[in-house]
C-alpha cells in the first residue's frame, strides 16, 4: 500500500462518495476506485459497504480508518514542517473543547490569540471531554480542552485553570434550610438529580468527588441527563431537581439569587481544566503559538 491509496481511502470514508472524493483529490473516479480495490486486495478485506446512494465503512474499514487518518495527517505535518506547498496551505488550527472551557474560557483565549496573530485562523468544535480526547488520538484536531483527564498514553494534559463544582438547587426555603442544617452526603441521594451527559468531564468529576464523599453514583436518583448547561439551570430553577455543574456556568444565577449552591466537601482547590495535545505528533507552529497563548494568559509555569 502507499499514501496515495490511503489518501483516497480516507477521502472516500469522509465524504461517503467515490465521486466526491475524486473531485476533491483532483482524480478520476476510476483511479479512486482502483486505489480502494488495491487496498482491499492487499489486505484481503472489504473496506466499504456500498449502496445506491452512498458508501459506508465496514467493521474492517473502521479499523483501517483510524490508522490511515493518522498516516495522512502525519504526511501533512511533514509538509508543514518543511514548508512545502505553502501556497496551497491555509493556516487553520482545529480545536475541540468540552462545554465549560468552550463557553466560558475559550472566547477570551481566542480573542487574545487573534490580537497577537491576526493572520491565523481556527476552527472550533464543542464536544464532551471523551470525544475531544478521541479526536486527539485519531489526529482529527490539533488542540483540545477537557474538564477531566481520560487518557495519558497519547495525550499531554496541561492544567491551566482551577474550576470548582457546585451543587445547585432552587432558591426555596426548603433548600435553604437543608443546606444550613444537614450535611450534603446525608440528603443528596434522596433528591432528583439532573446530571450532565455520559462522557462529560463535569459528570465524571462530580461522580468521583461524590464517591470520595461516600456517595456512590449508583445510589443517586438521576432523573435526567442533559448536555445543555442553560437547560440544566432552567430545569433547576423551575423545580425539576438539583444538579452538579461548574461554578463558572452557574455564576450569574447564583449572584442574582435565582439558585443557591453548595460546594462538595473535600474537593480542595477544585478540578483542573486542561489544554491537551497528542504527544505522538509534531505540533504545527500555529498550534504551538496557540498553546503558548493559553499558558501566558493563565500564567502557567513552563
Amino acid at each position: 500500500m502507499n499514501l496515495k491509496q490511503l489518501e483516497a481511502y480516507v477521502e472516500v470514508a469522509d465524504s461517503r462518495s467515490f465521486s466526491k472524493a475524486a473531485k476533491k483529490l483532483f482524480l478520476t473516479q476510476p483511479t479512486v476506485s482502483a486505489h480502494i480495490a488495491s487496498l482491499e486486495k492487499e489486505l484481503n478485506v472489504r473496506l466499504f459497504i456500498r449502496n445506491t446512494k452512498e458508501v459506508s465503512l465496514s467493521e474492517d474499514g473502521k479499523l483501517l480508518y483510524k490508522y490511515a487518518k493518522q498516516m495522512v495527517g502525519l504526511e501533512k505535518r511533514i509538509e508543514e514542517t518543511f514548508h512545502r506547498n505553502t501556497e496551497e496551505r491555509s493556516k487553520c488550527i482545529n480545536i475541540a473543547a468540552s462545554t465549560i472551557p468552550s463557553q466560558y474560557l475559550l472566547p477570551e483565549i481566542l480573542a487574545r490569540f487573534n490580537e497577537s496573530y491576526p493572520e491565523e485562523q481556527f476552527n472550533v468544535i464543542e464536544s464532551d471531554s471523551a470525544k475531544v480526547v478521541e479526536a486527539l488520538i485519531n489526529h482529527t484536531i490539533d488542540v483540545g480542552f477537557t474538564g477531566t483527564v481520560l487518557e495519558k498514553k497519547h495525550c499531554k494534559y496541561v492544567p491551566f485553570y482551577k474550576d470548582e463544582l457546585v451543587v445547585i438547587m432552587p432558591n426555596t426555603e426548603r433548600y435553604r434550610r437543608l443546606v444550613r442544617r444537614v450535611p450534603l452526603k446525608e440528603w443528596i441521594s434522596t433528591e432528583r438529580l439532573i446530571m450532565r451527559e455520559e462522557g462529560s468531564g463535569t459528570r465524571k468529576e462530580a461522580e468521583k468527588q461524590l464517591k470520595a464523599l461516600g456517595v456512590l453514583p449508583e445510589n443517586l436518583n438521576v432523573a435526567a441527563s442533559m448536555e445543555n448547561q442553560e437547560t440544566i439551570k432552567r430545569s433547576v430553577i423551575s423545580g425539576m431537581g438539583i444538579s452538579i455543574i461548574s461554578k463558572l456556568a452557574a455564576k450569574e444565577e447564583i449572584e442574582t439569587g435565582r439558585i443557591i449552591s453548595v460546594t462538595i466537601p473535600g474537593q480542595g482547590e477544585g478540578r483542573d481544566l486542561n489544554v491537551v495535545y497528542n504527544r505522538n505528533y509534531q505540533l504545527s507552529s500555529s498550534a504551538e503559538k496557540f498553546i503558548k497563548t493559553v499558558k501566558n494568559l493563565y500564567k502557567v509555569k513552563k
